[in-house]
Protein backbone atom coordinates (compact mmCIF):
# COMPACT_ATOMS: atom_id res chain seq x y z
CA UNK A 1 0.00 0.00 0.00
CA UNK A 2 1.34 3.45 -0.94
CA UNK A 3 2.14 5.69 2.06
CA UNK A 4 0.97 9.31 1.64
CA UNK A 5 1.79 12.29 3.86
CA UNK A 6 -1.35 11.62 5.90
CA UNK A 7 0.07 8.23 6.83
CA UNK A 8 3.53 9.48 7.82
CA UNK A 9 3.92 8.71 11.55
CA UNK A 10 3.92 11.74 13.82
CA UNK A 11 3.04 14.24 11.08
CA UNK A 12 0.56 16.95 12.06
CA UNK A 13 -1.53 18.82 9.51
CA UNK A 14 0.46 22.06 9.11
CA UNK A 15 -1.50 23.89 6.43
CA UNK A 16 -4.33 24.95 8.72
CA UNK A 17 -2.03 26.17 11.49
CA UNK A 18 0.16 28.13 9.05
CA UNK A 19 -2.89 29.72 7.50
CA UNK A 20 -4.12 30.68 10.94
CA UNK A 21 -0.80 32.36 11.69
CA UNK A 22 -1.03 34.38 8.49
CA UNK A 23 -4.68 35.29 9.04
CA UNK A 24 -4.01 36.46 12.58
CA UNK A 25 -1.62 39.14 11.37
CA UNK A 26 -3.02 42.08 9.44
CA UNK A 27 0.56 43.14 8.71
CA UNK A 28 1.01 40.26 6.28
CA UNK A 29 -1.57 41.79 3.98
CA UNK A 30 -0.53 45.39 4.60
CA UNK A 31 3.22 45.11 3.97
CA UNK A 32 4.11 45.73 0.33
CA UNK A 33 6.38 43.24 -1.35
CA UNK A 34 9.95 44.40 -1.80
CA UNK A 35 10.98 44.37 -5.47
CA UNK A 36 13.48 41.75 -6.55
CA UNK A 37 16.04 44.49 -7.32
CA UNK A 38 16.03 45.68 -3.69
CA UNK A 39 19.19 44.98 -1.65
CA UNK A 40 18.94 41.87 0.51
CA UNK A 41 18.00 42.61 4.12
CA UNK A 42 20.38 41.28 6.78
CA UNK A 43 18.68 42.47 9.96
CA UNK A 44 19.85 40.84 13.20
CA UNK A 45 16.53 39.13 13.89
CA UNK A 46 18.12 36.81 16.44
CA UNK A 47 18.91 39.82 18.65
CA UNK A 48 15.30 41.00 18.38
CA UNK A 49 13.99 37.53 19.32
CA UNK A 50 16.30 37.33 22.30
CA UNK A 51 15.53 40.90 23.48
CA UNK A 52 11.89 41.65 22.56
CA UNK A 53 11.29 43.79 25.66
CA UNK A 54 14.28 46.00 24.80
CA UNK A 55 12.92 46.68 21.32
CA UNK A 56 9.40 47.26 22.65
CA UNK A 57 10.80 49.80 25.13
CA UNK A 58 12.70 51.47 22.29
CA UNK A 59 9.47 51.83 20.31
CA UNK A 60 7.69 53.33 23.31
CA UNK A 61 10.57 55.69 24.11
CA UNK A 62 10.66 56.92 20.51
CA UNK A 63 6.88 57.12 19.99
CA UNK A 64 6.84 54.29 17.44
CA UNK A 65 3.56 53.08 18.88
CA UNK A 66 2.42 51.34 15.68
CA UNK A 67 5.54 49.14 15.84
CA UNK A 68 5.69 48.39 19.57
CA UNK A 69 3.93 45.02 19.10
CA UNK A 70 6.37 43.94 16.39
CA UNK A 71 9.04 42.38 18.67
CA UNK A 72 6.60 40.03 20.39
CA UNK A 73 4.95 39.27 17.08
CA UNK A 74 8.35 38.31 15.65
CA UNK A 75 8.85 35.88 18.55
CA UNK A 76 5.41 34.35 17.92
CA UNK A 77 6.00 33.98 14.20
CA UNK A 78 9.45 32.50 14.75
CA UNK A 79 7.98 29.90 17.12
CA UNK A 80 5.26 29.13 14.59
CA UNK A 81 7.89 28.79 11.87
CA UNK A 82 9.92 26.39 14.01
CA UNK A 83 6.81 24.33 14.80
CA UNK A 84 5.97 24.21 11.10
CA UNK A 85 9.42 22.84 10.31
CA UNK A 86 9.11 20.26 13.10
CA UNK A 87 5.69 19.19 11.85
CA UNK A 88 7.04 18.90 8.31
CA UNK A 89 10.18 16.98 9.26
CA UNK A 90 8.73 13.49 8.75
CA UNK A 91 7.16 14.24 5.39
CA UNK A 92 10.44 15.74 4.18
CA UNK A 93 12.37 12.77 5.52
CA UNK A 94 10.00 10.43 3.69
CA UNK A 95 10.45 12.40 0.47
CA UNK A 96 14.23 12.25 0.83
CA UNK A 97 14.08 8.49 1.40
CA UNK A 98 12.00 8.11 -1.76
CA UNK A 99 14.50 10.11 -3.79
CA UNK A 100 17.42 8.11 -2.38
CA UNK A 101 15.69 4.79 -3.18
CA UNK A 102 14.83 5.96 -6.71
CA UNK A 103 18.48 6.91 -7.25
CA UNK A 104 19.57 3.42 -6.15
CA UNK A 105 17.09 1.84 -8.56
CA UNK A 106 18.27 4.07 -11.42
CA UNK A 107 21.89 3.11 -10.84
CA UNK A 108 21.00 -0.55 -10.71
CA UNK A 109 19.15 -0.22 -13.99
CA UNK A 110 22.07 1.65 -15.57
CA UNK A 111 24.43 -1.22 -14.64
CA UNK A 112 22.11 -3.78 -16.23
CA UNK A 113 20.79 -5.07 -12.96
CA UNK A 114 17.15 -5.88 -12.74
CA UNK A 115 14.78 -3.53 -10.93
CA UNK A 116 11.24 -3.85 -9.78
CA UNK A 117 9.14 -1.70 -12.09
CA UNK A 118 6.23 -1.82 -9.65
CA UNK A 119 8.43 -0.43 -6.87
CA UNK A 120 9.62 2.44 -9.09
CA UNK A 121 6.07 3.28 -10.10
CA UNK A 122 4.88 3.22 -6.52
CA UNK A 123 7.71 5.47 -5.38
CA UNK A 124 7.15 7.94 -8.23
CA UNK A 125 3.44 8.04 -7.48
CA UNK A 126 4.11 8.66 -3.80
CA UNK A 127 6.63 11.41 -4.63
CA UNK A 128 4.06 13.04 -6.90
CA UNK A 129 1.49 12.81 -4.11
CA UNK A 130 3.89 14.49 -1.67
CA UNK A 131 4.76 17.35 -4.05
CA UNK A 132 1.72 19.61 -3.25
CA UNK A 133 2.37 19.07 0.46
CA UNK A 134 6.04 20.01 0.13
CA UNK A 135 5.20 23.04 -1.99
CA UNK A 136 2.69 24.16 0.60
CA UNK A 137 5.27 23.72 3.36
CA UNK A 138 7.83 25.81 1.47
CA UNK A 139 5.26 28.50 0.71
CA UNK A 140 4.17 28.72 4.35
CA UNK A 141 7.77 28.92 5.54
CA UNK A 142 8.56 31.67 3.03
CA UNK A 143 5.48 33.64 4.08
CA UNK A 144 6.43 33.44 7.75
CA UNK A 145 10.05 34.37 7.08
CA UNK A 146 8.99 37.32 4.94
CA UNK A 147 6.63 38.64 7.58
CA UNK A 148 9.27 38.31 10.30
CA UNK A 149 11.72 40.23 8.12
CA UNK A 150 9.14 42.91 7.29
CA UNK A 151 8.22 43.42 10.94
CA UNK A 152 11.90 43.66 11.87
CA UNK A 153 12.56 46.19 9.10
CA UNK A 154 9.90 48.52 10.57
CA UNK A 155 11.62 48.76 13.96
CA UNK A 156 13.75 51.81 14.80
CA UNK A 157 17.38 51.52 15.82
CA UNK A 158 18.20 50.97 19.47
CA UNK A 159 18.73 54.18 21.42
CA UNK A 160 22.11 55.35 22.67
CA UNK A 161 22.70 55.78 26.40
CA UNK A 162 23.65 59.38 25.59
CA UNK A 163 20.13 60.10 24.34
CA UNK A 164 17.67 61.67 26.83
CA UNK A 165 14.49 59.60 27.06
CA UNK A 166 11.34 61.60 26.43
CA UNK A 167 10.73 64.91 24.69
CA UNK A 168 13.26 67.29 26.25
CA UNK A 169 16.76 67.77 24.75
CA UNK A 170 19.89 68.25 26.83
CA UNK A 171 21.93 71.43 26.35
CA UNK A 172 25.55 70.71 25.41
CA UNK A 173 26.83 74.22 24.79
CA UNK A 174 26.75 77.41 22.74
CA UNK A 175 28.50 78.89 19.70
CA UNK A 176 29.25 82.65 19.66
CA UNK A 177 27.63 85.28 21.86
CA UNK A 178 23.94 86.00 21.67
CA UNK A 179 23.42 89.33 19.85
CA UNK A 180 21.45 92.18 21.37
CA UNK A 181 18.84 93.16 18.80
CA UNK A 182 16.25 95.58 20.11
CA UNK A 183 13.96 95.59 17.08
CA UNK A 184 14.02 92.22 15.29
CA UNK A 185 13.04 92.14 11.62
CA UNK A 186 11.86 88.98 9.90
CA UNK A 187 14.01 87.71 7.03
CA UNK A 188 10.92 87.71 4.79
CA UNK A 189 10.57 91.47 5.17
CA UNK A 190 14.30 91.99 4.73
CA UNK A 191 14.39 89.78 1.65
CA UNK A 192 11.44 91.53 0.05
CA UNK A 193 12.79 95.00 0.87
CA UNK A 194 16.18 94.19 -0.67
CA UNK A 195 14.70 92.30 -3.62
CA UNK A 196 16.26 88.96 -2.63
CA UNK A 197 13.14 86.82 -2.14
CA UNK A 198 10.01 86.32 -4.21
CA UNK A 199 7.37 84.08 -2.66
CA UNK A 200 4.47 85.47 -4.70
CA UNK A 201 5.94 84.41 -8.05
CA UNK A 202 6.83 80.98 -6.63
CA UNK A 203 3.27 80.47 -5.39
CA UNK A 204 2.10 80.99 -8.97
CA UNK A 205 4.64 78.59 -10.47
CA UNK A 206 4.67 75.91 -7.77
CA UNK A 207 2.32 76.74 -4.86
CA UNK A 208 2.85 77.55 -1.20
CA UNK A 209 6.17 76.42 0.28
CA UNK A 210 8.40 77.37 -2.65
CA UNK A 211 10.44 80.50 -3.29
CA UNK A 212 12.70 82.35 -5.70
CA UNK A 213 16.12 83.56 -4.55
CA UNK A 214 17.26 86.56 -6.59
CA UNK A 215 20.41 88.62 -7.15
CA UNK A 216 22.54 88.73 -3.98
CA UNK A 217 20.17 86.17 -2.40
CA UNK A 218 21.03 83.64 -5.11
CA UNK A 219 24.73 84.55 -4.86
CA UNK A 220 24.57 84.08 -1.10
CA UNK A 221 23.17 80.58 -1.58
CA UNK A 222 26.06 79.63 -3.85
CA UNK A 223 28.58 81.22 -1.50
CA UNK A 224 27.26 79.20 1.43
CA UNK A 225 27.46 75.98 -0.61
CA UNK A 226 31.04 76.62 -1.70
CA UNK A 227 32.14 77.63 1.77
CA UNK A 228 30.58 74.58 3.44
CA UNK A 229 32.17 72.27 0.87
CA UNK A 230 35.57 73.91 1.36
CA UNK A 231 35.46 73.38 5.13
CA UNK A 232 34.42 69.73 4.75
CA UNK A 233 37.17 69.13 2.20
CA UNK A 234 39.73 70.55 4.64
CA UNK A 235 38.48 67.97 7.17
CA UNK A 236 39.15 65.10 4.75
CA UNK A 237 35.83 64.69 2.97
CA UNK A 238 35.64 63.87 -0.76
CA UNK A 239 33.01 65.64 -2.87
CA UNK A 240 30.18 63.67 -4.48
CA UNK A 241 27.21 65.04 -6.42
CA UNK A 242 24.24 62.70 -5.74
CA UNK A 243 20.98 62.08 -7.64
CA UNK A 244 17.84 63.68 -6.25
CA UNK A 245 15.56 60.76 -7.09
CA UNK A 246 15.80 57.34 -5.44
CA UNK A 247 13.83 54.10 -5.37
CA UNK A 248 11.24 54.07 -2.60
CA UNK A 249 12.69 50.84 -1.20
CA UNK A 250 16.08 52.57 -0.92
CA UNK A 251 14.57 55.43 1.09
CA UNK A 252 12.81 52.90 3.32
CA UNK A 253 16.05 50.97 3.89
CA UNK A 254 17.65 54.22 5.10
CA UNK A 255 14.88 54.71 7.66
CA UNK A 256 12.71 57.16 5.70
CA UNK A 257 9.04 56.28 5.25
CA UNK A 258 6.50 58.06 3.01
CA UNK A 259 4.51 59.03 6.13
CA UNK A 260 5.71 59.92 9.62
CA UNK A 261 4.42 58.45 12.89
CA UNK A 262 1.57 60.97 12.86
CA UNK A 263 0.46 59.94 9.38
CA UNK A 264 1.70 63.14 7.69
CA UNK A 265 2.96 62.74 4.12
CA UNK A 266 6.74 63.30 4.13
CA UNK A 267 7.93 62.32 0.65
CA UNK A 268 7.05 63.15 -2.91
CA UNK A 269 6.24 59.92 -4.73
CA UNK A 270 6.81 59.97 -8.49
CA UNK A 271 4.09 58.80 -10.89
CA UNK A 272 5.57 56.63 -13.62
CA UNK A 273 4.53 55.55 -17.12
CA UNK A 274 2.96 52.11 -17.37
CA UNK A 275 5.40 50.93 -20.05
CA UNK A 276 8.10 48.75 -18.51
CA UNK A 277 11.79 49.05 -19.29
CA UNK A 278 13.80 45.93 -20.26
CA UNK A 279 15.04 45.75 -16.64
CA UNK A 280 11.59 45.74 -15.02
CA UNK A 281 9.35 42.81 -14.18
CA UNK A 282 5.80 42.65 -15.51
CA UNK A 283 4.87 40.62 -12.43
CA UNK A 284 6.26 43.15 -9.94
CA UNK A 285 5.46 46.29 -11.90
CA UNK A 286 7.61 49.39 -11.77
CA UNK A 287 9.58 49.99 -8.56
CA UNK A 288 8.40 53.12 -6.75
CA UNK A 289 10.43 56.31 -7.02
CA UNK A 290 10.62 59.20 -4.59
CA UNK A 291 12.37 62.57 -4.43
CA UNK A 292 15.06 62.36 -1.75
CA UNK A 293 14.44 64.43 1.36
CA UNK A 294 18.18 64.44 2.04
CA UNK A 295 21.37 63.37 0.28
CA UNK A 296 21.88 60.94 3.17
CA UNK A 297 19.65 58.52 1.25
CA UNK A 298 21.52 58.32 -2.08
CA UNK A 299 24.85 58.58 -0.23
CA UNK A 300 24.02 55.55 1.94
CA UNK A 301 22.81 53.60 -1.11
CA UNK A 302 25.95 54.47 -3.05
CA UNK A 303 27.58 51.42 -1.45
CA UNK A 304 24.53 49.12 -1.49
CA UNK A 305 25.33 45.53 -2.50
CA UNK A 306 29.02 46.33 -2.01
CA UNK A 307 31.75 44.85 0.18
CA UNK A 308 34.13 47.49 1.50
CA UNK A 309 37.67 46.72 2.63
CA UNK A 310 38.60 47.83 6.14
CA UNK A 311 41.63 49.69 4.74
CA UNK A 312 39.20 51.97 2.82
CA UNK A 313 37.63 53.28 6.03
CA UNK A 314 36.82 55.84 7.19
CA UNK A 315 35.20 56.71 3.88
CA UNK A 316 33.96 60.31 4.12
CA UNK A 317 31.93 62.08 1.44
CA UNK A 318 30.19 65.44 1.19
CA UNK A 319 27.93 66.92 -1.43
CA UNK A 320 25.35 69.58 -2.20
CA UNK A 321 21.91 68.54 -3.38
CA UNK A 322 18.34 69.69 -3.71
CA UNK A 323 16.12 68.18 -1.02
CA UNK A 324 12.35 67.67 -1.09
CA UNK A 325 9.93 67.51 1.84
CA UNK A 326 6.22 67.12 1.16
CA UNK A 327 5.20 68.12 4.68
CA UNK A 328 6.19 71.75 5.16
CA UNK A 329 4.04 72.33 8.26
CA UNK A 330 1.06 74.52 8.97
CA UNK A 331 1.25 78.25 8.29
CA UNK A 332 2.53 80.32 11.17
CA UNK A 333 5.68 81.54 12.88
CA UNK A 334 7.37 78.14 12.52
CA UNK A 335 6.88 77.99 8.77
CA UNK A 336 6.92 81.58 7.58
CA UNK A 337 9.37 82.36 4.81
CA UNK A 338 12.43 80.16 4.33
CA UNK A 339 12.27 78.34 7.63
CA UNK A 340 10.23 75.35 6.41
CA UNK A 341 9.89 74.83 2.66
CA UNK A 342 9.22 72.00 0.22
CA UNK A 343 12.48 72.28 -1.73
CA UNK A 344 15.88 73.49 -0.60
CA UNK A 345 19.61 73.10 -1.04
CA UNK A 346 21.63 71.27 1.60
CA UNK A 347 25.27 70.28 1.95
CA UNK A 348 25.38 66.81 3.51
CA UNK A 349 28.21 64.77 5.03
CA UNK A 350 28.23 60.97 5.21
CA UNK A 351 30.79 58.45 6.49
CA UNK A 352 31.25 54.68 6.63
CA UNK A 353 33.39 53.55 9.56
CA UNK A 354 34.30 50.38 11.42
CA UNK A 355 32.43 49.52 14.60
CA UNK A 356 34.01 51.30 17.54
CA UNK A 357 35.08 54.32 15.46
CA UNK A 358 31.63 55.90 15.26
CA UNK A 359 32.13 58.40 18.10
CA UNK A 360 35.30 59.85 16.52
CA UNK A 361 33.52 60.12 13.16
CA UNK A 362 30.53 61.76 14.87
CA UNK A 363 32.78 64.32 16.54
CA UNK A 364 34.36 65.03 13.14
CA UNK A 365 30.95 65.93 11.72
CA UNK A 366 30.21 68.19 14.68
CA UNK A 367 33.59 69.88 14.27
CA UNK A 368 32.74 70.82 10.67
CA UNK A 369 29.32 72.11 11.69
CA UNK A 370 30.69 74.18 14.56
CA UNK A 371 33.46 75.68 12.44
CA UNK A 372 31.03 76.75 9.71
CA UNK A 373 28.48 78.32 12.05
CA UNK A 374 31.07 79.98 14.24
CA UNK A 375 32.83 81.55 11.26
CA UNK A 376 29.49 82.81 9.92
CA UNK A 377 29.07 84.69 13.20
CA UNK A 378 25.79 82.99 14.14
CA UNK A 379 24.88 82.48 17.77
CA UNK A 380 23.76 78.86 18.24
CA UNK A 381 23.00 76.32 20.90
CA UNK A 382 24.03 72.65 20.71
CA UNK A 383 21.50 70.05 21.85
CA UNK A 384 21.57 66.31 22.55
CA UNK A 385 18.23 65.40 21.05
CA UNK A 386 15.69 63.28 22.96
CA UNK A 387 14.42 59.85 21.99
CA UNK A 388 11.16 61.12 20.47
CA UNK A 389 13.10 63.32 18.05
CA UNK A 390 15.27 60.55 16.60
CA UNK A 391 14.60 59.16 13.13
CA UNK A 392 14.33 55.41 12.66
CA UNK A 393 17.96 54.90 11.68
CA UNK A 394 19.62 57.02 14.38
CA UNK A 395 20.83 55.76 17.72
CA UNK A 396 21.97 59.25 18.72
CA UNK A 397 21.42 62.74 17.29
CA UNK A 398 22.85 66.17 18.06
CA UNK A 399 21.20 69.29 16.63
CA UNK A 400 22.63 72.78 16.38
CA UNK A 401 20.05 75.56 16.49
CA UNK A 402 20.80 79.09 15.31
CA UNK A 403 19.30 82.20 16.86
CA UNK A 404 16.63 83.92 14.74
CA UNK A 405 15.73 87.31 16.25
CA UNK A 406 12.24 87.22 14.72
CA UNK A 407 11.47 83.85 16.36
CA UNK A 408 11.98 84.94 19.97
CA UNK A 409 8.35 84.18 20.72
CA UNK A 410 9.02 80.51 19.91
CA UNK A 411 11.80 78.42 21.47
CA UNK A 412 13.50 81.63 22.65
CA UNK A 413 14.40 82.36 19.03
CA UNK A 414 16.29 79.13 18.27
CA UNK A 415 15.70 76.97 15.20
CA UNK A 416 17.50 73.90 13.88
CA UNK A 417 20.11 74.51 11.16
CA UNK A 418 22.19 71.31 11.36
CA UNK A 419 21.93 67.81 12.78
CA UNK A 420 24.32 64.87 13.07
CA UNK A 421 23.41 61.24 13.68
CA UNK A 422 25.05 57.91 14.49
CA UNK A 423 23.20 55.10 12.71
CA UNK A 424 25.37 52.08 13.72
CA UNK A 425 24.76 49.26 11.18
CA UNK A 426 21.04 50.03 10.74
CA UNK A 427 21.38 51.24 7.15
CA UNK A 428 24.16 48.94 6.00
CA UNK A 429 22.24 45.83 7.09
CA UNK A 430 19.24 47.01 5.07
CA UNK A 431 21.34 48.00 2.03
CA UNK A 432 23.58 44.92 2.01
CA UNK A 433 26.72 47.00 2.50
CA UNK A 434 29.35 44.70 3.95
CA UNK A 435 32.84 45.15 5.34
CA UNK A 436 35.75 42.73 4.98
CA UNK A 437 37.89 42.81 8.10
CA UNK A 438 41.42 41.50 7.66
CA UNK A 439 43.52 40.44 10.63
CA UNK A 440 46.63 38.23 10.84
CA UNK A 441 45.68 34.73 9.77
CA UNK A 442 41.99 35.35 9.15
CA UNK A 443 39.43 37.42 7.28
CA UNK A 444 35.83 37.94 8.34
CA UNK A 445 32.88 39.91 7.00
CA UNK A 446 30.80 42.34 9.05
CA UNK A 447 28.65 45.43 8.49
CA UNK A 448 30.18 48.92 8.64
CA UNK A 449 28.66 51.67 10.76
CA UNK A 450 27.46 54.97 9.29
CA UNK A 451 27.24 58.53 10.53
CA UNK A 452 25.72 61.51 8.75
CA UNK A 453 25.37 65.21 9.30
CA UNK A 454 24.26 68.45 7.73
CA UNK A 455 27.17 70.69 6.86
CA UNK A 456 24.75 73.48 5.99
CA UNK A 457 21.02 73.80 5.18
CA UNK A 458 20.96 76.84 2.92
CA UNK A 459 17.51 78.44 3.43
CA UNK A 460 17.61 78.50 7.23
CA UNK A 461 21.21 79.67 7.44
CA UNK A 462 20.51 82.30 4.79
CA UNK A 463 17.47 83.47 6.78
CA UNK A 464 19.54 83.62 9.99
CA UNK A 465 22.25 85.65 8.22
CA UNK A 466 19.67 88.14 6.93
CA UNK A 467 18.11 88.63 10.37
CA UNK A 468 21.36 88.75 12.35
CA UNK A 469 23.27 90.80 9.77
CA UNK A 470 20.52 93.38 9.26
CA UNK A 471 21.37 97.00 10.03
CA UNK A 472 18.07 98.73 10.65
CA UNK A 473 19.46 102.25 10.31
CA UNK A 474 21.37 101.68 7.07
CA UNK A 475 18.90 99.13 5.65
CA UNK A 476 21.71 96.78 4.64
CA UNK A 477 22.84 93.24 5.48
CA UNK A 478 26.47 92.59 6.35
CA UNK A 479 27.99 89.62 4.52
CA UNK A 480 30.21 87.39 6.74
CA UNK A 481 33.89 87.73 5.88
CA UNK A 482 34.33 84.01 5.12
CA UNK A 483 31.85 84.35 2.22
CA UNK A 484 33.54 87.35 0.57
CA UNK A 485 35.58 85.24 -1.86
CA UNK A 486 32.39 83.81 -3.37
CA UNK A 487 30.34 87.04 -3.37
CA UNK A 488 32.15 88.84 -6.23
CA UNK A 489 33.38 91.65 -3.98
CA UNK A 490 30.01 92.25 -2.28
CA UNK A 491 30.52 93.08 1.41
CA UNK A 492 27.05 94.41 2.20
CA UNK A 493 23.71 93.72 0.56
CA UNK A 494 21.59 96.79 -0.02
CA UNK A 495 18.51 97.71 -1.95
CA UNK A 496 19.06 98.19 -5.66
CA UNK A 497 18.44 101.73 -6.88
Amino acid sequence: MIATHAAVPGFKPFAASASAVRRSSSHANAAPKRPSIAPKLSINIKHIRENPDLYTKTCNDRNYLAQKANPQRIVQLFNASNQLRVDARDVRRRNNNIQDRLEVLRRSEAHGQGTTIDEQDQLLLEAETLKPTLNSISSSEADLDYEIESLAAELPNLTSEETPIGKEPRLLGYINERPEISIPVNHVDIGKDLGLLDFAAASTTSGWGWYFLKDEGALLEQALIHYALSVAIQHGFSVVSPPSMVYSHIASACGFQPRDQGGEQQSYMIAQPEKLSPFESAHEGKPGLTLAGTAEIPFAAMKANTTLQDRELPLQIVGASRCYRAEAGARGIDTKGLYRVHEFTKVEMFSWITKGKELAAFESLLAVQKEILQSLGLHCRILEMPSTDLGASATRKVDIEAFFPSRRARDDGYGEVTSASICTDYQTRRLNTRLKLASPGQTKTDFPYTVNGTALAVPRVLAALLENGWNQEQKVVKVPEVLHDWMHGIRTIEKST
